[in-house]
């Protein structure tokens, strides 16, 4: 897994093929976020079908921009577009899996797990008004901790991210100080006040973290555990310091009402709760409504249906959140009711 989340920093492709000459191919670009979990998936179905993923982990914004000018058989996105964006470029949008974004720091002899920040903090930080670890803002959800003099640098996405985009909103839900200077986006302004870093992709990010003495960043959870960086704690809606683990994802995602989100959009930053993980999404897939090509879109929902029905333990094993069977049954319907070909049903 480490080898493959070195290809997503340069943009390369899952290519799992049985043999040389793969008779199937679906082509998806976009989110580096789902990129270990779709690899798995797709080595997987390659086994069992033959049929081979060709997905280019280049970012959200790319994969955008791609599924709209029809180069890709699906584009991927972390940040959810709004229905009247759909309907304009005749789009569907569906969720695929859920994940989690972690704050990660380089700071030697810290272990995973033991710095604590809130979100305010994480906030003050990236808008630079908190400079030095030894900050007391730092050190007073720290006591006994032993916090280096050492400036803090902010890392964040240099490409159009999804990631950014869910990082952006939590930090917009927990102070007004964002959400008025900088706001949400899957590409911002970044404060010029802090000490910046730019990394392509998730992996890019986390890269620039291990490698540099005093870093921040926001990875989803799988980079920080295969890169070994440390993560931190954070506190949540309920006033609660909780750790990334698998049981505070799930808890943030029981939340979600997916049945009145139009297009499925959702956003499940922040979400209440004591065990709840403050910063959780979802991620998306973006397909055209209407197919010119019916047996490449039978091919693409028959992939995403078997990662829904066999692709749960494979994520589960990388601290992604399967979708709820009551979901996977409303994102059927919608393929079902939408996606044609020649006015016709595809699935």
């Amino acid at each position: 897994m480490k080898n493959l989340l070195k290809g997503a920093l340069f943009g390369c492709a899952i290519v799992c093929s049985t043999s040389a000459f793969a008779d199937t191919v679906i082509n998806g670009a976009g989110a580096t976020f789902p990129y270990p979990v779709y690899a798995k998936w797709a080595e997987q179905y390659n086994k069992e079908t033959g049929v081979k993923l060709n997905y280019q982990a280049i970012g959200s914004g790319g994969g955008i921009k791609q599924i709209v000018a029809k180069t890709v058989d699906f584009g991927a996105s972390d940040a959810p577009l709004n229905k009247e964006a759909l309907d304009k470029d005749g789009l569907v949008q569906f969720p695929a899996v859920m994940g989690s974004i972690v704050a990660v720091v380089n700071l030697p002899g810290l272990k995973a797990g033991e710095l604590k920040l809130s979100g305010e903090l994480l906030a003050d930080i990236y808008l630079g008004k908190v400079k030095s670890w030894d900050d007391a803002a730092i050190a007073e959800l720290n006591s006994g901790v032993k916090l280096p003099k050492t400036p803090i640098y902010t890392v964040h996405r240099s490409d159009g991210s999804g990631t950014t985009y869910n990082f952006t909103d939590y930090l917009s839900r927990v102070s007004g100080d964002w959400k008025s200077s900088t706001g949400v986006g899957k590409e911002v302004a970044w404060p010029k006040e802090a000490n910046q870093l730019g990394g392509k992709g998730n992996a890019g990010v986390a890269n620039f973290v291990k490698r540099t003495k005093g870093a921040i960043g926001y990875v989803e959870f799988a980079y920080a555990k295969t890169n070994g960086l440390a993560y931190t704690q954070l506190k949540n809606k309920d006033g609660k310091f909780v750790l990334p683990t698998m049981g505070a994802f799930q808890a943030a995602a029981a939340n979600a009402d997916w049945a009145n989100a139009p297009g499925f959009k959702l956003i499940l930053n922040d979400q209440p709760g004591a065990e709840s993980w403050p910063m959780t999404a979802a991620t998306f897939i973006l397909m055209h409504k209407e197919q010119a090509n019916e047996a490449t879109a039978k091919e693409v929902l028959k992939f995403f249906e078997w990662s829904y029905a066999n692709g749960d333990d494979l994520a589960a094993e990388l601290e992604y959140i399967p979708m709820p069977d009551n979901v996977v049954k409303m994102v059927e319907t919608m393929w079902h009711n939408d996606i044609k070909a020649d006015g016709k049903a595809v699935y």
